[in-house]
């Protein structure tokens, strides 16, 4: 099957020798390889190219004599990857996308609507720390002033980036929203699952009913750099106790709460074996199961920190870098799409482009396929091909209903 010829070309991009995870971080080398199979993909099967400035794209199927109404249906997820992370979250929806449109096309299938395959940049945020960047340009959530201003973590600004990756764009250029309600009907997105509910059901496709509202955001601890040797104990301003009071804090908080924070990236200065640090900054994930919830988790974490920062002598600053409401899919839609295989409708913790979508006004909904290990971004991840297949005949199911 197609599907599996697709798979096996992927696989080798971007992948670590060592770990066996994936480095897909939008506009290097791997993600503009990525790019570029996925154009030839496209091409080979005769679909109509449309790219903005950032490397969005949507490859359009419009058989002959098809009105270009702006009823589209979309399908499609993203080539990125966390950092190591693993080789589903992302490709599985682009491939099973493409085999998809296959399925239908050798069934004689002839769509009412236009369908396109999607591919959106930075979802990850693993780069410049604003997940669903592209997504976001892309129907306007987030605007250019805003975006042109990230920097990743070498100092690199994001036009600089894009541009580097021959994809010019004008430094005072500011990309346009151009998948809108007005040109796009309907968005689909297949993911394999980030967790376990689907192996607890002992059922491989599922469809999702929310997602979770999560936010970033940067703690910075300031304190006193001295001598590790030399300097007392009770003399020390040390941030970095400030930081593991606070990553302790918020694990305790989260786990009474039944909520979800993490630490999982910190920076130290000077970064020296021998010196007390003079500054940690870290930068909390939390995820909540409503708006409320997530207000009060970071609320009580930051409250925390900023008494333990006053024991210890040193600052605290807390930025939000980015925070996304709780996105509720389109209830009729999702109760349609599980109609059509008896499939179980969950809800997710994860981000994913289908919810910038669902806040841009589109109807939406999402496919999930089973991970059997339950581990993702992570090279564990993993979904079974039998699964993987069983996810290609749903998406083509669900496009074969919606564009008829």
């Amino acid at each position: 099957m197609a599907f599996e010829e697709m798979w096996r070309d992927l696989q080798p991009i971007g992948r670590s020798a060592s770990s066996g995870g994936y480095f897909r971080q939008p506009w290097t080398s791997a993600e503009s390889e990525l790019r570029a199979w996925f154009l030839e993909q496209a091409r080979a099967r005769g679909l109509e190219l449309e790219m903005d400035q950032l490397g969005n794209v949507v490859a359009w199927w419009h058989p002959p004599g098809l009105s270009r109404r702006g009823d589209a249906i979309v399908t499609g997820s993203h080539l990125d990857s966390v950092l190591d992370g693993g080789a589903y979250d992302g490709p599985l929806g682009v491939v099973s996308a493409l085999a998809a449109v296959d399925l239908l096309r050798e069934r004689g299938f002839e769509p009412v609507r236009p369908i396109g395959v999607s591919v959106f940049v930075e979802e990850e945020g693993s780069r410049f720390g604003l997940a669903c960047l592209g997504s976001r340009l892309a129907t306007g959530l987030t605007g250019w002033a805003r975006a042109r201003e990230l920097r990743d973590r070498d100092g690199v600004w994001l036009p600089d980036a894009v541009e580097a990756a021959s994809l010019p764009v004008e430094p005072d250029n500011s990309p346009a929203a151009w998948l809108t309600p007005e040109r796009v009907g309907t968005f689909v997105e297949l993911h394999v699952e980030q967790g376990r509910n689907l192996v607890d059901r002992g059922v491989a496709i599922g469809v999702a009913s929310e997602i979770w509202p999560h936010g970033r955001y940067r703690f910075d601890f300031a304190g006193e750099a001295n001598h590790a040797g030399t300097t007392r104990m009770e003399d020390r301003r040390d941030p970095m106790l400030t930081y593991a009071m606070t990553a302790l804090a918020a694990n305790k908080q989260a786990r009474l709460a039944g909520q979800r924070a993490t630490f999982g990236r910190v920076e130290v200065t000077p970064n020296g074996t021998n010196a007390v640090p003079s500054h940690v900054t870290s930068w909390l994930d939390a995820r909540c199961s409503s708006d409320a919830a997530l207000a009060e988790l970071v609320e009580a974490i930051e409250k925390q920190a900023a008494d333990r920062a006053d024991r210890d002598g040193t600052s605290l600053v807390v930025t939000a870098e980015s925070v996304s409401a709780a996105i509720a899919f389109d209830p009729g839609l999702a109760a349609y799409l599980a109609a059509l295989g008896d499939w179980p409708i969950i809800p997710t913790q994860a981000g994913h482009d289908a919810g910038i979508l669902s806040a841009a006004g589109i109807p939406t909904a999402m496919l999930f396929v089973r991970n059997p290990t339950g581990v993702s971004h992570s090279p564990a991840e993993h979904a079974d091909m039998a699964d993987c297949l069983a996810g290609v005949e749903a998406l083509a199911a669900v496009l074969g209903g919606l564009a008829s």
